[in-house]
């Protein structure tokens, strides 16, 4: 009898599954192609890319039938400076929807913020050597009737040079409960506390308090089932002051309180007291920041929900302040990332002039703040500052 007890045991344990995160490499896979759709050169030259004119809208990817999209690698040329990717957006339709699943300028897409150029890691998303020129996803997004990856130029400007691959696995048939790939761009400049002014730190006066979330900026604002799985968010911050108090408030299935309640910003960002440094982990990190005087200038945070997921079965907004109380005026953008149970349409997003990114404000801005304060007090020749 324990002998017997004893094979069973054995027998059982052989057939198992390692649980780790590489275990699915040696899994054989039955009915599954690899495939790809790149921008070789047919001739058999070495002009592997596409010319993408002003205004033209180029299709990289037309199948049909069902698959999983598991890599997408993308360069351009020119480069930033000469040709803004902030007006080149990025669409996906899943299915043979007419409408777009996903739509994003391709820089923030792929955790390039403001038209600049640098590195980025991330194990979904990637901008990699040199200078963030080579865009990655490791983002599977399934299609169960066909799928089609768009590019618009609305840079000014031609693109010289357009190259790509998308890699994907042809099946039959999808395995059951395999969601659709989302994501949406939104930019907005939020404007100061019209009651409190820019009281962040409490430093004009008494904090008030934010209950509703009414005035907070949106990443995503989404109806039906799935999971939310990241953001990259860019930060403009136009004083020293710390843009960072603004709480994450997170309303699922209609709540009209957040079901998920932060305690600000760099906290969700699974940081801690106002960094200032890059970081990069797989999951979240600050892929560019300030070099600035304090919180002055850009900043971009990122977070991946690959292990925890934000579950909804029927609607899921997520909002986050900007300053506590939403007192600081912060020139915001963002690129949210979730699944879906179906191919489901994404809001518009900002046009191209609203897309625009505002300025640096620099010493000579201060300067000029400082000779009108001078005028107020009477322009006495020993003011200090902050008398």
């Amino acid at each position: 009898m324990i002998v017997c007890l004893l094979g069973i045991l054995t027998t059982h344990a052989f057939a198992q599954t390692p649980q780790n995160d590489l275990s699915s490499l040696a899994q054989i896979q039955q009915g599954v192609t690899s495939k790809r759709v790149s921008s070789y050169d047919r001739s058999g030259g070495n002009d592997d890319f596409l010319k993408i004119a002003d205004g033209e809208k180029k299709v990289i990817f037309d199948e049909s039938g069902a698959g999983i999209i598991n890599h997408i690698w993308i360069t351009m040329a020119p480069h930033p400076g000469a040709m803004n990717r902030n007006d080149i957006i990025i669409r996906m339709y899943w299915d043979g929807k007419e409408y777009p699943s996903v739509v994003s300028p391709i820089g923030p897409f792929f955790g390039q913020g403001w038209n600049e150029a640098y590195e980025f890691n991330a194990l979904p998303l990637s901008a990699s050597p040199d200078h963030g020129k080579g865009l990655v996803s490791y983002f599977n997004m399934p299609f169960g009737k066909g799928a089609r990856i768009e590019i618009e130029n609305q840079s000014g400007r031609p693109i010289d040079a357009f190259y790509f691959y998308v890699d994907y696995v042809s099946m039959d048939k999808l395995p059951p409960g395999m969601g659709r790939f989302h994501s949406w761009y939104n930019k907005q400049l939020m404007g100061a506390s019209k009651e409190e002014g820019e009281n962040e730190w409490a430093i004009l006066g008494k904090y008030g308090n934010n209950t509703t979330g009414k005035d907070n900026y949106v990443f995503a604002d989404i109806k039906g089932k799935g999971h939310f799985v990241g953001v990259n968010y860019y930060v403009h911050s136009p004083t020293p002051m710390w843009y960072g108090e603004g709480d994450d408030m997170i309303y699922i299935d209609g709540s009209e309180k957040p079901t998920l309640h932060g305690t600000g910003t760099e906290d969700y960002f699974n940081t801690a007291f106002c960094p200032k440094n890059v970081f990069s982990h797989p999951y979240y990190g600050y892929a560019r920041v300030n070099n600035d005087m304090g919180w002055l200038g850009r900043t971009h945070l990122y977070r991946f929900h690959v292990t925890d997921p934000l579950f909804f079965n029927k609607s899921f907004k997520f909002t986050i302040e900007h300053g506590h109380n939403n007192v600081l005026t912060l020139d915001l953008a963002s690129v949210a990332y979730w699944y879906q149970s179906e191919a489901s349409p994404v809001p518009p997003i900002p046009d191209k002039e609203t897309r625009r990114p505002k300025p640096f404000i620099g010493t000579g801005d201060f300067h000029k703040w400082r000779n009108e304060w001078r005028k107020s007090k009477g322009n006495d020749p020993q003011l200090w500052g902050n008398e």
